[in-house]
């Protein structure tokens, strides 16, 4: 068995269409029972979902984890804000980033790392509906790009 083995479960595909990501930080997040199980299953979504810090402690808001099927009556609330693990050297520093450049905590992704629930966050500047397009031309640009040089390599 791999010492190191990580799992992704959901990615945050909109965070990167709507986001220009600056950073990656890998943070835990403390869940309850029925939350770990609901991650396994895969039942998230990552919509309207951001990180804000409050009394010196980052904490992920709206990021929807389904309730477990087979729980009981002491299920999770499906949308409470979830407190993240970093270290408070680093908090200070997202906290001076955030704060001095005006951008944004969002998580990209969810996933399992050695047993633990890890969430992938980036630090994000907003992109507005040109940048947008902008990213989409270049995209379909480098796709033609590339779907040229292999027609020419076989034939």
């Amino acid at each position: 068995m791999a010492k190191n083995k990580q799992t992704t479960h959901l990615v945050n595909r909109k965070a990167f269409h709507d986001f220009e990501i600056l950073e990656k930080f890998e943070a835990g997040i403390m869940l309850q029972g029925t939350e770990v199980k609901s991650v396994r299953d895969g039942r998230l979504s990552f919509k309207d979902s951001y990180a804000k810090v409050v009394d010196g402690a980052l904490w992920v808001v709206n990021l929807h984890i389904n309730e477990y099927d087979h729980g009981s009556a002491w299920n999770h609330d499906p949308v409470r804000p979830r407190k993240l693990l970093l270290h408070k050297r680093e908090i200070k520093r997202l906290i001076a980033k955030i704060e001095e450049q005006g951008l944004t905590l969002v998580p990209l992704s969810v996933y399992f790392k050695n047993g633990y629930a890890k969430v992938e966050l980036g630090l994000a500047r907003g992109r507005k509906l040109y940048d947008k397009r902008k990213e989409i031309a270049k995209r379909e640009v480098t796709r033609e790009i590339q779907r040229e040089l292999k027609n020419r390599l076989r034939g």
